[in-house]
């Protein structure tokens, strides 16, 4: 191993970056040469008397100009360029159609990123994994690898949590992790709450655990605490499904002192609260976590389908204490056995090396763009969103059905969903989910959502003559 500590004054940028700059002024002095192991990174952290993920993103900074290469087990290697080479093979490849083709437009999806140096960024970081790719292909324990937890610990901290590594969990994804959890906090027959108007997702775990779910009444901030409070006592519920931010699909937010309201009446019944929060990352400065309110009461899921991709199927879970992780991991072995390393290992890189950041900002930035194309298409008031929502809730008038709507609507290219695959309790409202996210481009979303408005001027019969 290369004994090598690098003079980080000999570079103006950030420290991460100064380690970067400072492996390729020693890779032209001849200092370092190809070949060369370079120090592990903790090592190097506490030589420099910095914090670990510094070194880290410097390493990665370094990988991502072709100047080292990791490898697990073995350690970080200088390439001289090598892995250069290789990321512009991976760029240059010819995207499959078959694999663009394919989509669900029933999901809620976040618009797709098209910006060329966002997209260059991102295969960088599956050129650098694509270097591990052989361990990576291995078993390897449940929730992730140390640096795995390093990289959750940096992404949920922007949500204010700081939980200890024991209490992070790296599942495939919200979904299992939510049939893990009320696996273990119900019994088949028993009751959970949820929004009365809520995600699908929630409503298909609790048929296949055999729960049963009961909806909540709620207003403009989300479920009403004295009906919270009021079903605890005569539903003795078993814990509290919440989507509370940017909630799929109504898109309302739960304000700050809502959320502690809810928290309070939680603790009262010592309900435990699992709070999905699939959209929390998406609000430049959205509302505390029920997480940080109430951290020995609430599962926090956060998942990577809306703020990166769905097709990483990761979410950091988060657990209220350390007994309760032992039976949550049991149970994730059982179904899952764990996270696949590949997505992990991406999501950890560009989570690292800021590309994570990248991915974010363009989402945020074009969900506000294509509400604002809703805003200036549809009339005011004639719908429900958020200017970050990924879609919108539209109430249905005149003659519409959310049947006729959504047949209406099929060829027009953007995802609708009847009201029933929402509702938990009592009839569907006359309502549809109408997503405006994935990877339609804004052209087309805008001849999409004219059309919608010409057929929500007209009755479904005159409608129907412009098929």
């Amino acid at each position: 191993m290369k004994t090598w500590t690098p003079d980080l004054s000999r570079s103006s940028g950030p420290r991460y970056m100064a380690i970067a700059d400072v492996i390729e002024m020693d890779l032209r002095n001849g200092h370092l040469v190809a070949g060369d192991r370079l120090p592990p990174q903790r090592e190097l952290a506490k030589r420099l008397g910095i914090d670990f993920t510094t070194v880290a993103r410097g390493y990665l900074e370094a990988q991502k100009r072709g100047l080292v290469g990791s490898h697990v087990g073995r350690g970080t290697f200088v390439t001289g360029g090598a892995d250069k080479e290789r990321r512009s093979f991976v760029a240059d490849a010819a995207p499959d159609a078959r694999r663009a083709s394919v989509v669900d437009f029933s999901m809620n999806m976040p618009p797709e990123p098209d910006d060329p140096d966002l997209l260059a960024r991102m295969r960088e970081g599956l050129a650098a994994v694509a270097a591990d790719l052989v361990p990576l292909l291995r078993y390897q324990g449940f929730g992730g690898a140390v640096m795995d937890k390093d990289a959750a610990a940096v992404w949920l901290g922007r949500r204010g949590l700081v939980p200890p590594q024991e209490r992070i969990f790296v599942t495939p994804g919200a979904h299992p992790a939510l049939l893990a959890i009320f696996g273990m906090l119900a019994k088949p027959g028993e009751t959970v709450l949820s929004e009365n108007i809520t995600y699908p997702g929630m409503r298909s775990v609790a048929a296949q655990l055999r729960l049963t779910l009961a909806g909540l009444p709620m207003d403009e901030e989300g479920i009403i605490p004295a009906a919270f409070a009021q079903a605890c006592t005569a539903k003795k519920p078993k814990a509290l499904y919440l989507n509370p931010t940017l909630q799929n699909p109504l898109t309302l937010t739960i304000p700050e002192r809502r959320r502690e309201e809810i928290c309070a009446v939680a603790r009262r019944y010592q309900v435990p609260i699992v709070e999905d929060d699939a959209y929390g990352f998406i609000p430049l400065d959205g509302p505390t976590p029920l997480a940080a309110m109430a951290p020995d009461l609430t599962w926090h899921i956060g998942g990577l389908a809306k703020c990166l991709g769905a097709g990483l199927r990761l979410a950091y879970v988060v657990a209220p204490d350390t007994k309760a992780a032992w039976p949550f991991a049991s149970a994730m072995r059982a179904n899952n056995v764990m996270a696949s390393p590949l997505t992990l290992a991406l999501a950890t890189r560009w989570i690292a090396d800021g590309t994570a950041d990248g991915i974010l900002r363009f989402i945020r930035e074009e969900a506000a763009a294509r509400q604002a194309l809703v805003a200036a298409i549809l009339p005011e008031g004639s719908y429900r969103s958020d200017p970050l929502s990924f879609n919108i809730w539209l109430p249905l008038t005149g003659g519409w059905t959310r049947s006729t709507f959504g047949s209406h609507m099929r060829s027009a290219g953007i995802g609708v969903v009847a009201s029933d695959a929402f509702t938990v309790d009592g009839p569907a409202p006359e309502a549809v989910r109408v997503c405006i996210g994935g990877p339609i481009r804004r052209a087309a979303l805008k001849g999409a959502l004219e059309f919608m408005e010409h057929a929500l001027e007209n009755s479904p019969e005159m409608a129907g003559s412009f098929f």
